[in-house]
């Protein structure tokens, strides 16, 4: 019998059917999975990664761990103990201010099963009970329907758009935004 040995990052929060939790250095072939596939990435960067870039990133949000106390986090199913996305908050500039942002990435095998929203409304129940946040952002491309329909499923509307340039390209973006106090009020 052999047994896998799994390393497993500070566990965040839970889901019904998902688990959330830092990154480990382990975790860089299942993100190579979202992050150097080229149709994952047309949608939300127009390219895909390199494994070099792809590494860099995690690295990223392993300081964004220890500077800030979150990131872009693992998502995984319960039981099946591999990365399967990433979703998270990250604070991102757009228009010279600062955001706290919900982002998220999945592997494509796991797209339309409705994971991202899952893991986007546990991110931004988060964000307003842990972090005590009055407002949480998501920066979409203005050409990802299905990223933009998780953001509404988040009960996110459109604020804002502008033009970021992103790897030397310029795109367009739309701001989604959630106010807690809307939230609060909901229940």
């Amino acid at each position: 019998m052999t047994v896998k040995n799994i390393e497993c990052g500070k566990i965040i929060t839970e889901t019904e059917r998902l688990i959330i939790r830092e990154m480990v250095q382990s975790d860089l072939d299942a993100l190579c999975k979202i992050l150097c596939d080229e149709e994952v990435m047309r949608a939300a960067y127009d390219s895909a990664f390199s494994v070099e870039e792809a590494q860099n990133w995690m690295n990223r949000h392993f300081k964004r761990y220890a500077e800030y106390g979150f990131g872009l986090w693992a998502v995984e199913l319960k039981g099946a103990y591999e990365m399967i996305g990433q979703c998270g908050l990250t604070m991102q500039s757009w228009r010279e201010k600062e955001l706290l942002e919900i982002g998220y990435l999945f592997q494509k095998a796991y797209w339309h099963k409705g994971y991202a929203t899952e893991a986007a409304i546990a991110c931004k129940e988060y964000a307003f009970s842990v972090l005590n946040a009055s407002s949480v952002y998501s920066i979409i491309r203005d050409t990802h329907i299905a990223s933009q329909n998780v953001a509404v499923r988040n009960g996110m509307k459109i604020i804002d758009k502008f033009t970021k340039n992103f790897r030397y390209v310029d795109m367009d973006f739309f701001l989604y935004c959630a106010d807690k106090i809307n939230e609060d009020y909901k229940k």
